[in-house]
């Protein structure tokens, strides 16, 4: 059986990135399995509390579960964006593989102290399961904004992620490092991109010695991101890039089909939207695999 923590490993080494993808349909994870499955890379799925609340805890679970034991696939499902133990308790006991414990919004010493509470608790249920804690701002939804705050006063430092995953033990760490959730309209129509702080990237990878989650990368430049990857993120989440595309696919779909009201004749289309946009993600994000397999 696959196991998160060897794979995150072994693309480490390989100098990719495991694409992390928000849903909340079945539409979007149909479309994200069937991207990984075409690319043969590894996937990580995920539900945050409010996505989790309109999915079902236990129902989600088992769709991921059911897709990765009847397939034969690397695919895992994360609680992404957790901000109580009970809600994350609720998903280590239900078969999360991985759970994003984010207190971010507290004082570090808090943060560093329920956090390392929150990883004794959920590895006495599943002591494999994947714990990853979140220092710095990167603001809150995965929509489009109005405007995107400027967040270059709210970077993770290289000694506080160093002190943050030394003090809590956490598998993962998802620090500040000019990512943000959420995109505005000029990203949208691709006019502007988000830009990282690659360096920092580096110290902080220097620093902690440890995995690292980007979280906030839709509407990110690409070469951003091959960067971020040589930099030693492990983990990259898309979540606003698929809701954009999930929408527009819809739109196509009652354009084309306007007196259909067959919800399987219509929901493929949005289905091949979303599938778009993660194929390329993915492709991104493992470029390095494949231009070493090539050569």
């Amino acid at each position: 059986m696959y196991q998160l923590k060897t794979l995150l490993e072994e693309s480490q080494t390989n100098g990719t990135a495991i694409g992390h993808f928000n849903i909340s349909d079945w539409i979007l994870l149909k479309a994200v399995f069937a991207s990984a499955q075409e690319l043969q890379v590894p996937v990580i799925v995920g539900a945050s509390e409010g996505e989790r609340a309109f999915l079902g805890v236990a129902q989600i679970a088992a769709l991921v579960k059911s897709l990765r034991e009847e397939e034969g696939f690397p695919i895992f499902l994360n609680a992404d964006h957790t901000h109580s133990l009970e809600s994350a308790i609720a998903a280590a006991k239900a078969g999360f593989d991985s759970v994003v414990y984010d207190l971010s919004a507290l004082p570090f010493e808090e943060n560093v102290k329920q956090t390392r509470q929150a990883i004794e608790a959920l590895k006495s249920i599943n002591p494999t399961i994947i714990v990853e804690g979140e220092i710095g701002n990167i603001g809150t939804g995965s929509e489009i904004h109005d405007s995107l705050p400027d967040r270059s006063k709210d970077l993770s430092t290289p000694d506080e992620a160093r002190q943050f995953v030394e003090s809590t033990g956490v598998d993962v760490l998802a620090p500040a490092v000019g990512n943000s959730h959420g995109m505005v309209q000029a990203m949208v129509e691709g006019d502007v991109k988000k830009r990282l702080d690659l360096v920092r990237i580096r110290e902080i990878k220097s620093a902690t010695k440890s995995l690292l989650t980007l979280h906030g990368g839709s509407g990110t430049e690409d070469s951003d991101l091959r960067g971020a990857i040589a930099a030693g993120i492990n983990i990259i989440h898309i979540n606003t890039e698929l809701r954009v595309a999930w929408r527009r696919g819809m739109e196509q779909a009652f354009a084309q089909k306007p007196r259909e009201i067959v919800p399987y004749k219509l929901l493929p289309i949005a289905e091949e939207s979303v599938k778009h946009v993660v194929l390329s993600r993915l492709r991104l994000f493992n470029q390095q695999q494949r231009t070493s397999t090539a050569q």
